[in-house]
């Protein structure tokens, strides 16, 4: 049994680095275990709102993130079969809105942000090649055991081991729950792609049962893609999903690597995070379909917060969760209850649902962003109509 540590993190990718980056920088020692042997990161675009760029500020990363991100001026969501634009937003009068703007990255650029910060900190010790199987918890200390004997004790456990989290099971009984859709991903050189693009925007291509999702990462230099089909779809391959829309949708398409795709799961939100000395954080506590883009960004504001309450509580541990939770909870519950029908209204098969949602969206501005307050104002000065909100989201779970 190794010594006592402070503070432990379980998981290296963005919601554990930027946890263990958070907490570090209240002033806690903190070691995090990653399984795999190098800290990677899967996937390629990331679409990161103003809410999660100012936790990146607060975080003291975005600087480093700057250089290597594109920031799209408009959010345009076109019909898949006809081209036909149904709506566009604004982007680029979020920075004056919200205090920060709305940028598309790498997901590596900013795993690699992290690293770097982490590194660069005395009070931050990151080994890899450590996967957790087993946790002892009560409530002011916790030991893990790792698939290769080695053991580890500390005060604070907190588990940021994604979506399939070992640790969450420690503190909930409960099972992924599958949304019947699989996502393609692929990027390629902006100037090897096989048809034109709207390099200034991000683009959304929606139909039944699909949809298409586009922009430029790496500065411009790199266009990601992400194709999201049905599941019963997919198994008949991307051309014949997407056989029935627009010859600028199937071109694109068929620029998508189709050896491998990633079936999109949630779970429902959690009555708590908490069990003794163990906290549940990112994906492993709130994990959210990807519709409002907010899965990576609601983990980094996790970060931000849980350094607030430990800067505030010190060794107080108890305490600094249970005013984590209580702050953070019904907005990432809000988070994950929105997700799933927005996915609804992309996809719906149903003519009058489509008909009804093409009208409004044909009706609304461009800079009306009155909707999207809730998402990305500053929590500190939003309106108490939006705080009520998300708490009449938590008190309506069944």
């Amino acid at each position: 049994m190794s010594a006592t540590h402070q503070t432990l993190v379980v998981g290296g990718g963005i919601g554990g680095l930027a946890t263990a980056l958070g907490i570090a920088r209240s002033g806690r020692q903190v070691r995090v275990l990653e399984r795999a042997d190098a800290l990677v990161e899967i996937g390629a675009g990331l679409q990161v709102g103003p809410n999660a760029s100012r936790a990146m500020d607060e975080l003291g990363i975005l600087d480093d993130i700057r250089p290597h991100a594109v920031f799209p001026r408009r959010g345009v969501m076109r019909d898949a079969k006809s081209g036909k634009v149904l709506t566009t937003l604004d982007l680029s009068s979020f920075d004056h809105r919200y205090g920060y703007p709305y940028i598309v990255l790498h997901r590596a650029d900013l795993l690699e942000a992290l690293v770097l910060h982490c590194a660069a900190h005395d009070l931050v010790t990151i080994e890899t090649g450590r996967h957790v199987t087993s946790a002892t918890v009560d409530s002011g200390r916790a030991r893990v055991k790792c698939a290769d004997g080695a053991e580890y004790e500390t005060r604070a456990l907190i588990a940021a081991d994604g979506l399939h989290s070992t640790l969450r099971k420690r503190v909930i009984q409960d099972d992924v729950v599958p949304s019947g859709y699989a996502a393609y991903r692929g990027t390629l050189p902006i100037d090897e792609l096989p048809t034109e693009i709207d390099d200034d925007a991000v683009v959304l291509w929606v139909a039944p049962g699909l949809h298409l999702m586009q922009y430029p990462v790496r500065g411009g230099a790199v266009y990601n893609q992400v194709a999201v089909v049905r599941t019963d779809l997919a198994a008949e391959g991307l051309d014949v999903a997407f056989a029935n829309t627009c010859t600028q949708v199937r071109t694109a398409v068929a620029a998508i690597g189709q050896d491998r795709n990633w079936p999109m799961f949630d779970r429902a939100p959690a009555l708590t995070w908490i069990r003794g000395c163990l906290l549940l954080v990112g994906d492993a506590a709130h994990p959210m379909l990807q519709y409002l883009g907010q899965g990576a960004c609601q983990a980094l504001e996790d970060a931000v917060e849980l350094e607030r309450q430990f800067r505030t509580h010190h060794d107080d541990v108890e305490e600094a969760y249970a005013e984590f939770q209580r702050t953070r909870m019904p907005r990432t519950h809000r988070c994950q209850t929105s997700a799933r029908p927005w996915g609804e209204l992309w996809h719906t098969d149903n003519p009058l649902t489509v008909a009804i949602r093409n009208r409004y969206f044909a009706l609304r501005r461009a800079d009306d962003l009155s909707e999207l307050d809730w998402l990305y104002a500053r929590a500190d000065v939003q309106s108490d109509r939006l705080r009520e909100e998300d708490r009449r989201a938590i008190r309506q779970l069944p």
